[in-house]
């Protein structure tokens, strides 16, 4: 049993409140929300006012991705903005800046997560694996959405389960990154049980039937 988390930067931003509805009532629970400033990836998304937006006409969990560089600057925004996780990148700052920014997400109520690129390996989440709700491990590189996916992760992914298991069993393990029906029991197989899936879930003719496949 895995859970699907739509990612928002798929959606129709000029219908956004529609595609929000829509993707709740197709069965989806959680919402991916993909924070990009440019910076620490080439790309630039939408900020902690598009998260308060989606939070007043969503119910849905709001697992919000930071993307962006120095993230212990800006967690206070997004958590107040409604995030209910909020995950930064490990790779964004320093080990110390990271964990205060973790123990601060949580300050303010908010589930704490740390990302992973590919080519991170799995031993470098050792300082956070006992702090953190959830890890979210890359399976395409950050900033571009209909990448395709990166089945070399896939041990990586296992690996983490297996510390997670040791140390952190309650702890999430999601996956992001070419995510669909086919890719999706592969990541399901080696531990991950959030999957976000962003182009294969709004080009769908049957979102329903996708949320309840893939979730399976």
């Amino acid at each position: 049993m895995a859970i699907l988390a739509p990612s928002v930067l798929a959606a129709d931003f000029a219908n956004m409140e529609r595609d929000m509805k829509m993707t709740e009532a197709a069965g989806a629970k959680w919402l991916h929300l993909d924070i990009m400033d440019g910076i620490f990836v080439p790309n630039i998304s939408f900020g902690p006012d598009m998260v308060k937006a989606i939070r007043r006409v969503s119910t849905a969990v709001l697992d919000v991705h930071l993307m962006i560089d120095r993230p212990i600057r800006y967690v206070e925004n997004f958590c107040k903005a409604g995030a209910d996780y909020l995950t930064i990148h490990l790779e964004a700052d320093t080990e110390e800046n990271n964990l205060a920014a973790l123990e601060k997400i949580r300050s303010f109520g908010v589930k704490p997560g740390i990302v992973v690129k590919p080519k991170t390996p799995a031993q470098a989440l050792a300082p956070y694996i006992d702090k953190v709700d959830m890890i979210l491990v890359m399976t395409v590189e950050p900033g571009f959405g209909g990448q395709s996916f990166m089945a070399d992760m896939m041990p990586k992914v296992k690996k983490i389960r297996q510390m997670l298991d040791e140390k952190n069993p309650a702890c999430h393990l999601e996956v992001d990154g070419g995510v669909d029906l086919n890719t999706a029991p592969i990541c399901k197989e080696n531990g991950a049980d959030v999957l976000v899936a962003g182009s294969a879930f709004y080009k769908s003719e049957d979102k329903a039937a996708f949320a309840k496949a893939l979730e399976a």
